[in-house]
């Protein structure tokens, strides 16, 4: 069992760090809190409860850049002196940054951190690594302030218009990938690590996307058009928009949901389209009153399936040009399906009873320019 600490739990990184070691049964999570840098018996208590802490704390937005570096150079200082005063020397983590190169206090700040770090852990022999973070992105970041994905996300999907200052290339990673590499870094098994000194390694985490910011922001109004507008789930098979497109659900007003179904009701029953996708289809069910048949029409092209889910149903086939029907008795007590071949008509009757309740799934969403249904009587 390997007790993990980790500053700065309740921020971006730190949160997502923080639940997925949860879940992990050979990990005891040692609680943080930010109150712990102003009192030095319960910051020696925690130092001294971990094997391994990540140094995750810091401040990078301030009106006056003095405090940011003032702030984390302190931050690192403190730990660093109850580590010291506790004789432990537990493996420390530290999130350095690409701005370490930068003419700037922020990156003053932690490559001053980072040294201090290095001069700790060559002095006790203990084991210190750097962790070179790119610009991480996903749910629940603070708008304005983590990332600008996060402000756009929000200001999208609250109906605002976000601005481009800048349309640049920008290298991104995602938060659930940080949070493995940072797992990895732990163990000592992370890509890209190399020694800095004989106690101290340093692993430059690279940014598996580069986007145009443009592009970011036009796939975000395109999940507010398609998905919150039109309850279309769009392409899932990419990497990055999945990402994006998980990270920008979590902007979603709470007051966006419940949102109602277009219901279709005629003598026959009701029919309901739950829900379309880009990649996967449509997905659709229906009520049918006893003795009602609903279909009688074939496809060439499209893939189908009827699930009957309650209730009694007769589901018959025809291939076009032929005289044979199949039938096919399916029982909603034990829930079944039938996949309907091109060129095949087809019909569902409802031959019980109580009311049939039937799924449908087809692999593209309908549309009435190119419907692709031919009717035709079983």
């Amino acid at each position: 069992m390997i007790k993990i600490g980790i500053t700065g739990q309740a921020g971006f990184v730190g949160n997502h760090l923080y639940n997925t070691l949860s879940l992990d049964e050979g990990v005891t999570l040692i609680p943080f809190e930010r109150a712990f840098f102003s009192k030095q018996d319960k910051l020696e208590d925690f130092v001294a409860s971990c094997d391994v802490i990540v140094h995750l704390a810091a401040m990078n937005r301030h009106e006056d850049a003095n405090v940011i570096y003032n702030t984390n150079t302190a931050l690192v200082d403190s730990l660093l002196t109850a580590c010291k005063n506790k004789n432990v020397t537990p493996h420390i983590l530290f999130s350095s940054s690409s701005q370490e190169t930068k003419d700037n206090l922020y990156g003053k700040s932690k490559k001053e951190g980072k040294g201090k770090f290095i001069a700790w852990a060559n002095s006790t022999k203990s084991k210190f690594t750097s962790l070179t973070i790119p610009n991480v992105f996903g749910p629940f970041g603070k708008p304005n302030y983590n990332s600008f994905v996060a402000t756009f996300c929000y200001k999208v999907a609250h109906g605002e218009e976000p601005t481009i200052i800048n349309d640049s290339d920008v290298n991104l990673i995602y938060i659930n990938e940080l949070v493995a590499v940072i797992i990895k870094a732990i163990t000592g098994k992370a890509e890209n690590t190399i020694n800095i000194s004989e106690n101290a390694s340093e692993v430059n985490i690279v940014a598996p996307h580069t986007k145009k910011v443009s592009e970011i922001l036009n796939l975000l109004k395109q999940y507010k058009r398609d998905y919150m507008e039109n309850g279309i789930f769009p392409s899932l098979e990419d990497t990055f928009e999945k990402a994006l497109f998980n990270t920008f659900r979590c902007y979603v007003p709470v007051d966006h949901y419940p949102v109602k179904y277009t219901k279709h009701t005629d003598p026959r029953g009701s029919f309901v389209e739950i829900a379309r996708t880009q990649t996967s289809g449509q997905f659709s069910f229906s009520t049918t009153v006893p003795g009602i048949t609903r279909g009688n029409h074939f496809h060439t092209r499209k893939a189908e399936r009827f699930a009957v889910i309650s209730g009694k149903a007769l589901i018959q086939l025809r291939k076009i040009g032929t005289d044979e029907v199949i039938d096919y008795y399916l029982d909603g007590k034990e829930p079944a399906y039938v996949d309907m071949p091109i060129w095949y008509t087809h019909n569902i009757k409802n031959i019980g009873e109580d009311e049939l309740i039937t799924l449908f799934w087809i692999n593209e969403p309908y549309n009435p320019e190119d419907a692709d249904t031919y009717f035709v009587n079983v």
